[in-house]
């Protein structure tokens, strides 16, 4: 699988690729999200997407003169990712969290890596937290899932259900908004409603029995914001971050394991208060 080419500059990049930006209300990170995506050293695509249209959004679309896409209906955070994931069509498919940011060589080394591993379906990246204007590179919560995502660093391996299975059985240590998906491989995504904060990791367990290499890059490639007003933030707050989690757990392992993992995993949740 591995191509010919050893470096980034070597490389003529002919696969199609899309940031899809879901923006929900008037998030004050969306504008520098934005920027950053215009900032890639390999261009791509941007759209935005939102069940929750105002001017604010409306004038950034303007702004950069990107395309703006309206869901009908009452937000929901699946249902407006499979809308985003619909509008940005066939190929490579990031979902942009509209809080996040990326650096500069995201794209490029996505391509890259399409190129020297074309059945990639999934792409991914370590990230750097954004917490109270601090960055944090190495807290407990990246320490845990840089462990947990070592069964991918062989990507000579990374097709195999076991070694995709293997990554997300203890927990899930794949960054949400660092993952690509090749819709010419997996065809149209679909996150189920049924999940608030888990919807991500349900979507990695049902394609971990499709074909499709998983990549990942431990080189942190985005910024991850935490913040009173985050997802992340809301789930523990609500309890339904412990009640989904608990659910995977037991769909992933043993019930005596889970029942372990489970109190382990929770020390995670300080890194998000």
């Amino acid at each position: 699988m591995k191509g010919k080419c050893q470096t980034l500059e070597q490389y003529n990049f002919t696969k199609r690729h899309i940031f899809a930006v879901s923006a929900y209300k008037k998030s004050p990170y969306l504008r520098a999200c934005i920027k950053s995506l215009l900032a890639q050293s390999v261009k791509s695509d941007i759209i935005i997407c939102t069940s929750t249209p105002n001017s604010y959004i409306k004038d950034i679309a303007d702004e950069f003169n990107i395309r703006l896409y309206i869901r009908q209906g009452i937000p929901c955070m699946a249902k407006d990712w499979n809308f985003a994931c619909k509008k940005a069509g066939k190929g490579l498919v990031t979902i942009v969290h509209q809080d996040d940011l990326y650096c500069k060589d995201y794209v490029k080394t996505l391509l890259f890596m399409k190129e020297r591993y074309p059945d990639m379906g999934l792409f991914t990246t370590a990230s750097i937290s954004i917490k109270g204007g601090s960055l944090i590179d190495f807290g407990e919560a990246n320490i845990i899932k840089k462990i947990l995502r070592l069964p991918l660093r062989l990507k000579w391996f990374s097709h195999t259900l076991f070694i995709k299975r293997l990554s997300i059985s203890f927990g899930n240590p794949v960054i949400c908004p660092s993952c690509t998906y090749d819709k010419d491989i997996y065809g149209d995504l679909y996150f189920n409603p049924t999940y608030n904060f888990v919807l991500d990791w349900d979507m990695l367990l049902r394609l971990s029995s499709k074909k499709g290499r998983w990549i990942c890059i431990e080189k942190p490639l985005i910024m991850y914001r935490i913040h009173d007003d985050s997802a992340t933030k809301r789930s523990i707050a609500d309890s339904s971050r412990t009640t989904e989690e608990s659910v995977m757990f037991d769909r992933l392992l043993p019930y005596p394991v889970s029942q372990i993992i489970k109190r382990a995993y929770r020390r995670a949740y300080n890194a998000y208060l």
